[in-house]
């Protein structure tokens, strides 16, 4: 099949959805399919090499932003255009990008909604007619429900199917104040009937937003997000450990509690510090350390320093360590390093990639009592699951740190799982099935 798949750029912002369009298009072409991938706004910051390489950046940030701004821009001479949309413009604009809130951009959201009839309707002109310069694709897919107002123009000028992904854009959209929250909403919806299917990483993912969107059920998929193996070890956790028990397992001596998402408070991580003081006071797992991974952007950095201060004050700061914006190399050896792994995001988290990283890596995870977390500790029988407050969780913690035989059980289950329902090859499989069976149905 010929595929498009088009996904924003985050700038230099850790950025999940990037990780797994990337590893998904790469899937999909060792499956042997055309697949073109086409990147939004700002260059992605990816932990493998990109698919999008030597395909221009569409819908250019800084001109997307400006043309929000000024009916100057949407008519601006093409020299400038061209110049507000040059890498090292684009590049420099990325480390912006980590303090933009969706409060901000609450207009610009609507008009990208509107697509055809929005303020960056110069953008759309030109990201299709570049399509058409390229073999015409039997399925375009989006990356996430944000992009739905180019469908109308997709379709109509490609004739092609649209697939869109349904990828965490409830939190982001309810941070917005009212009433252009509402508005947001409702034009989403209307917006989403223009395609022909969408795709879920989770079961509880797929049902919210069908709700709110009104989705017919026929047309939401569940498949799973995945993850590449490569790097990661294929035997078990177990097995390294009896072959070389001082280098490959600290656990024994330097129980490591872990997180690796982004640095910032929705993705719980005040609530994880808050848990691992609770363990250090009352000291039943001695030596505990808490090692802290994942993006850190202009933006977050002054929330970790509180974070600092807050466990200086409570005399843990010793016993932390902080691993900003790693390789995917530096990262599958931070998760190796762990003892026990938790992210309680206390927002609607439709699957947390992160999770199968780590038990990818053999570690087990606690995690809340709500969003995806418990279909996906039940899907893959590596983890726990605790009520969401700092209590609960230092209790489920210290109760796995306390059972070395449950935990190798679970990080072990977690793993075997990870290798037969999460890999990108099931995700590439799932994508396939789902965009043959729209092609089959082509009048």
């Amino acid at each position: 099949m010929n595929l498009v798949q088009i996904t924003p750029g985050a700038g230099g912002m850790y950025c999940g959805n990037c990780f797994r369009d990337n590893a998904l298009v790469a899937a999909l072409r060792q499956r042997g399919h055309d697949v073109l991938m086409v990147p939004l706004y700002l260059p992605m910051t990816l932990d493998e090499e990109s698919q999008a390489a030597g395909v221009q950046t569409f819908f250019g940030g800084i001109n997307v932003y400006l043309q929000q701004q000024s009916a100057f821009f949407r008519r601006a001479p093409k020299w400038l255009h061209s110049l507000l949309d040059s890498p090292f413009l684009l590049k420099l604009a990325a480390g912006r990008a980590a303090k933009t809130r969706a409060a901000d951009v609450g207009e610009l959201t609507l008009s990208m909604l509107r697509g055809e009839e929005g303020n960056q309707v110069r953008e759309l002109d030109e990201l299709v007619a570049w399509l058409k310069t390229q073999p015409r694709p039997d399925v375009v897919l989006l990356s996430n429900a944000l992009l739905v107002g180019f469908t109308r123009r997709l379709k109509a000028e490609l004739g092609c199917k649209v697939i869109c992904n349904l990828q965490g854009e409830d939190a982001y959209l309810d941070s917005m104040p009212s009433p252009l929250r509402e508005q947001v909403w409702a034009l989403l919806a209307e917006r989403c009937r223009d395609c022909d299917a969408f795709i879920a990483p989770s079961r509880y993912f797929g049902d919210t937003m069908a709700k709110r969107l009104g989705l017919p059920a026929e047309k939401v998929t569940v498949v799973f997000n995945g993850i590449s193996l490569d790097g990661y070890a294929v035997e078990s956790r177990e097995s390294r450990v009896e072959s070389q028990p001082s280098a490959l397992d600290p656990r024994p001596s330097t129980p490591v509690l872990g997180y690796f998402a982004r640095m910032c408070r929705e993705k719980g991580l005040d609530l994880l510090v808050e848990s691992f003081i609770q363990l250090k006071q009352r000291n039943t797992v001695p030596n505990l350390k808490l090692k802290v991974g994942g993006g850190c952007g202009p933006g977050d950095e002054p929330f970790v320093a509180q974070l600092r201060d807050h466990l200086r004050r409570a005399g843990c700061l010793g016993d932390v360590s902080f691993h900003p914006n790693l390789s995917r190399e530096e990262k599958i050896a931070f998760l190796q390093s762990l003892t026990v792994f938790s992210v309680p995001a206390l927002y609607g988290e439709g699957f947390g990639l992160y999770l199968i990283e780590a038990l990818a890596a053999g570690v087990p995870v606690v995690q809340p009592r709500h969003a995806a977390f418990p279909e996906l500790v039940a899907a893959t029988g590596g983890g726990v699951i605790a009520e969401a407050n700092a209590a609960a969780l230092s209790a489920a913690i210290e109760a796995l740190l306390l059972d070395p035989a449950r935990l190798r059980a679970l990080g072990e289950a977690g793993r075997r799982a990870v290798g037969e329902r999460f890999t990108v090859d099931r995700m590439a499989e799932g994508v396939v099935t789902l965009a043959e069976a729209l092609g089959n149905a082509r009048v």
